[in-house]
């Protein structure tokens, strides 16, 4: 859900070009499949696609491809470390961290609770994105 909520805030600040924004699993479990339905039923509601999608592994290339790696919980920030051997650079971020409320995304895999989730992603993608305007955007 984040990339594509990410993705639509950009656009819509007229900042598509500065951004390559994508998503990655930490574990091996999605790989090749489609964003989750019910997910894809949230971002529907709020007019949001996220037609072709698959899980992809995230690898230790990303590290160096990407400026910011953003999890989504402790768990994920654990795989992330793991899978690029470290953080040297301090790349690897908590999304909720660029909010008021620092901890985990609320994980609908575990409650089926995919509104909390779009709550979360969504405050903290905007939040985000505000960051990066006051820092790296002209």
């Amino acid at each position: 859900m984040a990339e594509f909520v990410m993705k639509d805030l950009v656009r819509k600040a007229g900042f598509e070009d500065e951004f390559d924004i994508e998503s990655a699993a930490t574990s091996t479990e999605e790989i090749g499949n489609e964003v989750y339905p019910p997910a894809r039923w949230k971002l529907a509601e709020h007019g949001i696609g996220c037609k072709g999608k698959r899980a992809r592994q995230m690898t230790r290339r990303d590290y160096d491809r990407f400026d910011l790696l953003i999890g989504m919980d402790e768990w994920n920030i654990r795989n992330m470390n793991r899978i690029c051997g470290g953080d040297p650079e301090g790349k690897i971020r908590m999304l909720m961290d660029y909010t008021t409320r620092p901890g985990d995304v609320a994980d609908p895999w575990y409650t089926g609770n995919f509104e909390a989730t779009w709550c979360d992603v969504l405050e903290g993608c905007k939040a985000l994105l505000e960051t990066l305007k006051k820092r790296q955007i002209p």
